[in-house]
């Protein structure tokens, strides 16, 4: 089949390039349809790479105006024998039934009572409580028992001793306060659950804290569930020190202690395989076959047939109950194990970078957990204890409480900075626009994912490390990006195409500069609980090092929107490498420079030292032009709930003015619900993310109408876009259309408004907002005697001119202007003279003792002309290509 005939037939591969061996869990992902092609998810159905029908099950994300399918989600059961490739069919074929290997009709059932829900997945079944202290009750694999009683703790301290000294810690367990089954098969069933963290010694009188959304993940014939964990800390910096966050479960164990194994993934693949009382080194043998099966994990022979000399002396043999591997940085990890509590601790060996996958099993079976990112959100840990007797634990630590305590007090006092002009003054030399009260991360969240496993039987270590491997990688199915392209979403790019001379040396560039940032994190160690996913702003060429401890200029918190230049390099490639730097980088910044409760709800923190330390709060950074990407190509439920925080993030306005230390206006200015000042280019440009994402996922028509009034009101300007910030009235979700002002920033248009408006285009008939937005981008790099003919006077504020080529290329290509493409890339070239010279895509080695460790340097680096240089090209080359060749 090939490509350029896909219309109802579409390719979908895996992103890795083949097929996993298996896929224990099942799969889902995201996928498009282009405009009027597909009614309904009724009509979709999928078959294998020979065409065969295989079981599925679809849900729309979104849809096009006219009503038919723009995004649907899809799901495929667990199967050992996955396809190379799938097809998507939108013209009403017939989907096959969910199975399973040994019984035919087997899908995901889901059975509901006052108290529980069940879950079934035809091989393994988890019950869930509707409220209490556990995640769920039981977990079960084709009707035995491997865990149960999973639950949250946390720990607390409320101070972190400057010296010698030892504080007290309160334990807390999460309690479930809200169960809501979101689907219910049959392919795929989801289960949310919400609650908080709670003291487990009431009398401490510590207060419930730690808010919680958990979801686990069904497939049909699937073996393990995935588990999504997001929280968000609601505590107070200055005396709540987090100590420990983790999931525990409950692991009966019936068999005899030399049948209980443990096996624990360390670096590269390999694993410590061990048994609760080992059997092999003993100064007599049991007998070869008896070491044998205790290795590989199976039933030992019965003790009667070993060596006398062993089996009389079991009771000897020391039993090793608790085990413990800790991750406490990104390049180093310790396991270590003892026989029993209030006994010392032996050493078992160090390695660097551990996988995050442990199993306790005996031969009725057992749990395996595997947690994603592993070391890189460090510090993590993984403990087992009570192996040695009937019900012993296993406990994923997200943050281990073996670390320094959580930490997350401001990093300086202020430096007298208390008024507007202090602080401005203080912007000119740190770049850091920081404000009493500001730098405060509560609200902030962070999100994880784990994969549990249900083993019927202690399981081969080879196939422990597929699971492991699973867990830390999980395997996705993608679209190609020649279809994603055919489909018309997400405005204007193309496949990478290096058909001609020019055309190769941009995507070169494009590469390098990928490539580059992805070594920086390695080299850098951009890892850790609050970082990763993040990158730094900007270099410091004496230090060879980024401006990591210099106000705005560390954390780049999605400034001149690197989010958007990985995704587009992302849908214009396919590379899994570029997808993966992209999914951490929405984790992160959705999560962590993002609040979702408090005053600041709903709006994200400028660029800091801190990711939450700057006090300018706002849409630009929350915007979900970053967000959306993730989700509809993977259907993740948890950036829905982001996507979803933010429909009413207008609502901002009237507490918190983004330009209350600039504004000219500021002694009259008075926001009110009728007159909210809203800037045309980062406000409007998130709002209209915000409403056109939720009018497209859920038909709200006070999304759709505040999306399209305020667009009709734009285009009633007389001035347009240039106009700059025009007056909103909340109630109403409409802009005065009579202000006459011109006011042209040059940060207006680089965080997510080309893109946006560039879709609102072609996807609503708005002749008006149409030539309202080809007025900006004709006029914005256009001669000054130009922009006097147009609009009476030149335009203040023109910087950032190589990022600004791409509006000109838009207004060229709407326009059908050759002149117009010219100037594009002239300005293109002009505008990122330090970025197109052939020395600045080069690499030089800096090596001790001037750096700690050796590491590569770029001639020019800058997070901002970096992630708009990407998107200059990206969309240059989709608009105006033509011209270059």
């Amino acid at each position: 089949m090939e490509l350029d005939d896909m219309t109802d037939n579409t390719l979908i591969r895996w992103i890795d390039g083949q097929a996993p061996a298996e896929i224990s869990g099942g799969t889902t992902w995201g996928m498009p349809f282009p405009r009027g092609t597909a009614q309904g998810v009724e009509a979709l159905s999928v078959a294998d790479g020979s065409g065969t029908p295989v079981p599925s099950q679809a849900w729309p994300l979104a849809t096009w105006p006219d009503g038919s399918l723009k995004w649907a989600g899809i799901a495929l059961p667990a199967t050992d024998t996955p396809s190379d490739t799938y097809q998507v069919r939108a013209d009403g074929g017939t989907a096959a039934e969910p199975s399973q290997p040994s019984s035919a009709g087997a899908s995901v059932t889901v059975t509901e009572s006052a108290d529980t829900l069940t879950v079934d997945t035809g091989v393994l079944q988890m019950v869930i409580n509707r409220g209490g202290s556990t995640l769920f009750s039981t977990l079960s694999r084709n009707g035995r028992e491997v865990a149960r009683d999973a639950r949250l703790v946390s720990l607390l301290q409320d101070s972190v001793p400057e010296g010698a000294g030892t504080v007290g810690r309160d334990a807390f367990t999460g309690g479930v306060t809200a169960v809501v089954l979101e689907q219910c098969g049959p392919v795929r069933a989801v289960v949310r659950l919400e609650g908080n963290h709670r003291p487990d010694t009431p009398e401490s009188g510590k207060r419930d804290w730690l808010p919680f959304v958990v979801r686990f993940y069904f497939h049909a014939n699937a073996r393990s569930v995935r588990m999504v964990h997001s929280f968000i800390w609601d505590g107070d910096a200055d005396q709540d020190f987090l100590a420990g966050l983790g999931v525990r479960f409950t692991v009966p164990l019936a068999a005899e202690l030399h049948n209980r194994h443990i096996r624990i993934a360390g670096a590269d693949g390999g694993f410590l395989a061990e048994a609760v009382r080992g059997l092999t080194g003993l100064r007599r043998d049991p007998g070869e076959d008896v070491r044998e099966a205790q290795i590989n994990g199976r039933p030992t022979p019965p003790p009667d047939t070993w060596n006398p000399e062993v089996s009389t002396r079991l009771h000897l043999v020391p039993t090793w109950g608790d085990y413990t591997l800790s991750q406490l940085s990104a390049d180093g990890f310790e396991l270590r194990k003892r026989t029993a509590a209030g006994h010392g601790w032996v050493g078992i060996t160090g390695g660097t970078r551990a996988g995050g996958f442990c199993s306790l099993s005996d031969t009725r079976g057992g749990l395996g957990v595997g947690i994603k990112d592993f070391w890189q959100s460090h510090p993590g840990q993984l403990d087992i204890r009570g192996a040695a007797t009937g019900e012993a634990s296993l406990t994923a630590w997200l943050f281990s409480p073996e670390a320094q305590p959580m930490d997350l007090r401001f990093y300086h006092d202020g430096l007298g900075q208390e008024t507007f002009e202090e602080q401005l003054d203080g912007l000119e030399i740190t770049y850091e626009d920081y404000e009493p009260g500001f730098g405060n991360p509560t609200g902030i969240a962070r999100t994880h994912e784990l994969t549990l496993f249900a083993y019927d039987a202690t399981a081969p270590t080879e196939s422990l490390a597929a699971d492991a491997a699973s867990a830390a990688t999980p395997a996705l199915l993608q679209a190609t990006p020649e279809y994603l392209h055919s489909a018309g979403v997400f405005g204007d790019w193309d496949p990478v195409d290096r058909s001609t001379p020019a055309r190769a040396v941009l995507e070169d560039r494009l590469d390098f500069l990928f490539d580059f940032y992805a070594g920086q994190v390695e080299q850098r160690r951009w890892y850790g609980f609050w970082n990763y996913g993040d990158v730094m702003h900007t270099y410091d060429f004496d230090r060879h090092v980024w401006r990591y401890d210099v106000g705005g200029y560390a954390w780049d918190n999605s400034e001149l929107s690197p989010d958007l230049w990985l995704w587009y390099s992302y849908l214009r490639s396919g590379r899994a490498d570029i997808f993966r730097f992209a999914e951490a980088m929405t984790r992160h910044t959705g999560e962590v420079d993002v609040y979702h409760l408090g005053p600041w709800k709903g709006l994200g923190s400028r660029h800091n030292v801190q990711h939450w330390g700057c006090s300018a709060k706002q849409l630009r950074i929350s915007t979900p032009a970053y967000r959306r990407f993730y989700y509809y190509l993977t259907a993740d439920e948890r950036t829905g709930d982001l996507l979803t925080e933010l429909v009413d993030s207008d609502q901002n306005f009237l507490g918190l003015d983004p330009v209350r230390k600039v504004r000219p206006d500021a002694g009259t200015y008075r926001p009110n619900r009728g007159a909210l000042g809203v800037g045309l280019g980062t406000d409007w440009g998130s709002l209209a993310a915000t409403w056109l994402t939720d009018w497209e996922r859920t038909g709200n028509p006070r999304s759709r109408d505040r999306l399209l009034g305020t667009m009709a009101d734009i285009g009633a300007l007389k001035y347009g876009f240039l106009t700059g910030e025009a007056l909103y009235d909340l109630d109403k979700g409409r802009f005065d259309s009579g202000r006459e002002q011109i006011q042209v920033s040059h940060l207006s248009a680089v965080f997510g408004l080309v893109e946006i408006c560039s879709e609102l285009v072609d996807l609503v008939p708005d002749p008006e907002f149409e030539r309202a937005w080809l007025q900006y981008c004709r006029l914005f790099l256009a001669s000054k005697e130009e922009q006097v003919e147009a609009v009476g006077r030149p335009l203040d504020g023109i910087h950032l001119t190589q990022a600004h080529s791409r509006l000109t290329a838009y207004a060229a290509a709407r326009l059908q202007d050759p002149e117009l493409a010219a100037r594009a890339w002239e300005s293109f070239a002009e505008g990122g003279e330090h970025l197109n010279h052939e020395s600045a895509f080069t690499l030089r080695k800096i090596e001790p003792p001037h750096v700690l460790a050796p590491v590569d340097e770029a001639p020019t680096v800058s997070t901002n002309d970096t992630a708009q240089f990407g998107l200059a090209v990206i969309q240059n080359l989709a608009l105006v290509g033509r011209y270059l060749d």
